[in-house]
C-alpha cells in the first residue's frame, strides 16, 4: 500500500510538472500503458494521478476513455482569475464582518512584515515572495469562517494560472515586477487594515482590485507589446 502510494505521488509530480511546464502540450492523449512504461511505474498508480490531475482541471476525460491535456483560451484565464477575486473579496467581507482574533490578525501581520524583508533586497527571492504571499492569501480565506467559501478557492486556485502568485516567473521585466509586488503589497496592507478595522465593504473592494493585477499581467505577457510566454510556465496551457 505505501509503495502504491508513493509510485502514485512520484507519477502524479512527474506528469503534473510535464503538462505546466508545456512539455506536453494542451490536446495530448494520455495513454497509461506508454506513461507506465516510460515512469517504470505500474498502471494502477498512472491510473490514480490522471484522475487526480483531471480533478486539479489539467486533464479532462477523452471520448471513449483515458485522459486528454486541457488546453484553456485566455477568456478561461481572465474569467478563472476575475471569479477568485470575487471569491477572495467575498472571503474578506465575512472576515470584516464575522472579526478575526488577534491571533489570526497577528499571524497576517507577520507574513506582511516578512514579504516587506523580502521586498527590501536588490535581487528579490521570488520563490520565497511566492510562498508568503501564498500563505497570507490562505490567511485571507481561513478569516472567512466558510468552509464552503474555503472549499471553493482551494478548488479555483489549483489551476495553474489562477493562483495568488501565477505569473511571478518573468525575469525579464524585473523593474516592473518590482513595482507590481509594491503595489500588490501595499493592497494586502489595506485588506488586512480594512477587515481589523471591521469596514467589509471597502475590504471586499480592495480584495477584487488585488486579484484584477493578475488579469492585467496576463493580457499583458500576451500581448503583441508582451510576447513572454516562453519563460513563463503558468501560460503553457493558455491558447490565444
Amino acid at each position: 500500500m505505501a509503495d502504491t502510494l508513493t509510485q502514485t505521488q512520484k507519477a502524479l509530480l512527474t506528469l503534473r510538472q510535464r503538462v505546466l511546464s508545456g512539455a506536453i502540450s494542451g490536446g495530448t492523449r494520455l495513454y497509461e500503458v506508454a506513461l507506465a512504461e516510460e515512469l517504470a511505474i505500474s498502471r494502477t498508480p498512472i491510473r490514480a494521478a490522471l484522475s487526480r490531475l483531471a480533478e486539479e482541471g489539467l486533464l479532462e476525460r477523452g471520448r471513449g476513455g483515458g485522459f486528454v491535456v486541457r488546453s484553456f483560451a485566455l477568456a478561461d484565464v481572465v474569467d478563472t482569475i476575475d471569479l477568485r477575486g470575487v471569491l477572495e473579496g467575498t472571503a474578506a467581507r465575512y472576515a470584516a464582518e464575522r472579526g478575526i482574533s488577534l491571533e489570526q490578525l497577528e499571524r497576517s501581520r507577520a507574513t506582511l512584515r516578512e514579504i516587506d524583508r523580502v521586498l527590501a533586497t536588490q535581487d528579490i527571492d521570488m520563490e520565497a515572495y511566492s510562498t508568503l504571499n501564498t500563505a497570507f492569501h490562505l490567511q485571507l480565506a481561513l478569516m472567512s469562517q466558510s468552509a464552503t467559501l474555503q472549499r471553493e478557492l482551494a478548488r479555483i486556485t489549483a489551476l495553474p494560472f489562477a493562483s495568488p502568485s501565477a505569473f511571478l516567473e518573468d525575469h525579464d521585466r524585473r523593474e516592473a515586477l518590482q513595482r507590481t509586488l509594491a503595489v500588490a503589497q501595499a493592497q494586502h496592507i489595506a485588506i488586512l487594515d480594512a477587515i481589523a478595522g471591521r469596514e467589509a465593504g471597502r475590504a471586499e473592494a480592495l480584495a477584487r482590485e488585488h486579484a484584477r493585477a493578475a488579469r492585467r499581467n496576463v493580457e499583458f505577457l500576451l500581448s503583441d507589446e508582451g510576447v513572454q510566454r516562453e519563460g513563463v510556465p503558468s501560460l503553457a496551457l493558455v491558447r490565444d
